[in-house]
């Protein structure tokens, strides 16, 4: 050994030895959190697969002998496997698309198209759906322009074709992000080289970079795959006729609340079964190809030009504007004059926005009061969680890592359905028709927004700054709080605004929970949408769009927080 290294490796051993003389709070804290994980996701879910199999009859597989004698429940399931697998085709093309046109070029307005894709995850969806409705829907506005100006009718949004165009629109920024993150990350020497040993771009492209991006295009198709399986509002409002595992769910819960949850339970676990191998898939490919990056030169951007350039800018401009289109929309039905269900289009009026403030602000009131509440429980426990796992791991760690991610891979209905049979009457203890199971929902549904955001500010921040501190004889509970916990609050700050942002937008899940007096405005539109007063929907939607972007604007501009990089 060195002079020079003996010095460090002494202090390194000091540093050991503090830490384990002094008791720590992290086994304690790691130990009370997979607990807390075991009661609020592990027993809501584990409660929907026992209920499952408890038919009133005495027959543990009644529910089963149902699902499989009835068609309409076999033919959900495939509708919702096809569905799945074409709108994660065809999300995984427009994200590699984007992310490749923006990384590899060179044009002008590129910081704003490298951003605007952000727009889609933004919207909360029934708000989307809403919006493609009013364009494209029976009576809407550009249906009936191509139809009493051009004399052409065009396809019905319900059903299969509104489904495909709406939901890889909802879901291809996932794809977006995880491709642009790899392709920025990859080394071009790579590609380089393999052109010098003889292989054209096109080859070169093909077995070096496309290998290497494999991992994140994967992960990132899987997270839209389950994310679809598990889609309710937009399946609900235009799925027509098109039978669907969430829809069907739910509607099996609102005929059973009050009786056997036979049937609800069996689909949900149908939902959970399909989740599950989907995650078991995505292990067993995904996770064994993963390619590391040394330290190399990302690509030179090349300035678009010529016919293909222009091709390619095109579709580019075609997807962005596809994308961004519903918060045009819902600002103009926000403003247009409506009779009942009618829209008065051209005709310019405060009626919609004013009867929601005045007269109904009950949702807006819940869902700010709700949402502050779920975030500031959720960034607590989010933060703690994210220490645990990334800087104070134990053999607990993966455990509550892969709890906490659970409810990810659930849809909100089957996560609300797990919920009211744990904690409504009969339970372990009663939460339903309170506001604490609303809360308790949006806590566990997006604790992972903020678990991987401050996760990812953990990890570049170095163990050799607390090791110092210790070393200096700090200790070590100490040294974190002085030391580490500063450096976090820009991820805390980040992970505190996206958790915001989609506890604001949760429907599925709330809409299985809430109780009468407890609206929150995604649930208020969807009501409404139901009842054809699209204009006072988009009003809501208009402000639930402001409660969402304010946020991030004064993050992103007053207070220079990078939300998503």
């Amino acid at each position: 050994m060195s002079r020079s290294t003996e010095p460090q490796t002494q202090a390194y051993r000091i540093v050991q030895e503090k830490r384990r003389r002094e008791f720590s709070p992290w086994l304690a804290l790691t130990i009370g959190a997979v607990l807390l994980a075991l009661l609020f996701v592990a027993w809501p879910i584990l409660n929907v697969l026992m209920k499952s199999f408890s038919g009133s009859s005495g027959d543990p597989l009644a529910g089963w002998a149902e699902f499989f004698a009835d068609p309409t429940y076999l033919t959900a399931v495939g509708n919702t496997l096809l569905l799945a697998t074409i709108v994660t085709l065809l999300a995984t093309a427009l994200g590699v698309f984007l992310a490749y046109f923006t990384a590899r070029f060179s044009f002008w307005g590129k910081a704003a198209v490298a951003v605007l894709p952000v727009t889609a995850i933004l919207v909360p969806e029934v708000i989307v759906t809403q919006a493609w409705l009013m364009f494209l829907g029976n009576n809407g506005f550009l249906t009936r322009f191509v139809r009493d100006v051009l004399g052409i009718q065009l396809p019905t949004l319900y059903g299969w074709s509104g489904l495909i165009l709406i939901l890889p629109l909802l879901y291809y920024t996932y794809v977006y992000l995880g491709t642009l993150a790899a392709l920025k990350g990859f080394d071009s020497l790579l590609e380089e080289a393999a052109m010098s040993l003889g292989s054209s771009p096109l080859a070169a492209r093909l077995n070096v970079m496309i290998p290497a991006i494999f991992p994140a295009v994967a992960s990132t198709s899987m997270v839209v795959f389950t994310l679809t399986i598990g889609n309710f509002a937009t399946s609900t409002i235009i799925g027509g006729k098109v039978e669907l595992l969430a829809p069907l769910t739910y509607r099996a819960f609102l005929a059973e609340t009050g009786g056997d949850p036979l049937m609800q339970s069996t689909l949900a676990t149908v939902a959970i079964a399909i989740v599950a191998l989907v995650l078991f898939v995505q292990r067993m490919t995904v996770g064994k190809r993963k390619y590391e990056m040394v330290q190399g030169r990302s690509w030179v951007p090349i300035r678009l030009r010529g016919a293909s350039g222009a091709v390619l800018a095109t579709i580019a401009a075609l997807i962005l504007i596809a994308s961004t289109l519903p918060l045009a929309m819902v600002a103009a039905m926000a403003f247009t004059k409506s009779t009942g269900p009618v829209l008065r289009w051209g005709e310019f009026s405060l009626d919609n926005v004013t009867k929601v403030l005045a007269r109904e602000p009950q949702p807006i009131l819940n869902t700010i009061g709700f949402g502050a509440m779920a975030c500031l429980i959720g960034v607590f426990v989010s933060v703690i969680v994210a220490v645990l796992i990334v800087k104070k791991k134990t053999f607990l760690t993966p455990f509550l890592d892969y709890l906490v991610m659970l409810p990810m891979a659930l849809s909100g209905t089957v996560l609300g359905i797990g919920m009211i049979t744990a904690f409504g009457p009969g339970g372990i203890f009663t939460l339903s028709g309170t506001t604490a199971i609303i809360v308790l929902v949006f806590v566990i549904r997006r604790l992972v927004h903020g678990v991987r955001n401050a996760s990812a500010t953990l990890h570049a921040i170095p163990d050799s700054l607390e090791d110092a501190s210790v070393s200096l004889g700090v200790p070590p509970f100490r040294s974190f709080l002085n030391v580490v916990l500063p450096l976090m609050i820009p991820g805390i700050a980040a992970a505190t605004v996206l958790t915001w942002v989609t506890i604001i937008g949760e429907l599925s899940a709330s809409l299985v929970v809430y109780s009468a007096g407890r609206e929150t405005i995604t649930i208020k539109v969807f009501q409404l949408m139901n009842t054809g007063l699209n204009a006072q929907a988009a009003a809501y939607g208009l402000i639930l769009i402001l409660l969402a972007i304010v946020p991030i604007a004064i993050a992103t501009k007053v207070f220079k927080i990078r939300l998503f990089t």
